[in-house]
């Protein structure tokens, strides 16, 4: 899947990043280079906290069912 990183002015300096698949993720730097830095690093802490949310989903479904956890949860 490709991502589009929309770049943005902000104020004082600052371009403000936001991915347009994900509109959760985004964040702000001073350079280019510095925001696709700091996008990376918003792009790792969204799906590990996804991972999170998924794992905890997961674990509550199979207690309601009292069926084991699937493999890798």
């Amino acid at each position: 899947m490709k991502y589009t990183l929309v770049v943005k002015e902000g104020q004082n300096g600052f371009l403000i990043g936001q991915l347009k698949e994900l509109p959760a993720v985004f964040t702000q730097g001073l350079t280019v280079s510095e925001l696709k830095e700091n996008i990376a690093d918003v792009v790792d802490m969204y799906f590990e906290d996804m991972r999170e949310r998924y794992t905890d989903l997961c674990m509550l479904i199979c207690k309601q069912l009292d069926i084991p956890k699937p493999y890798g949860v």
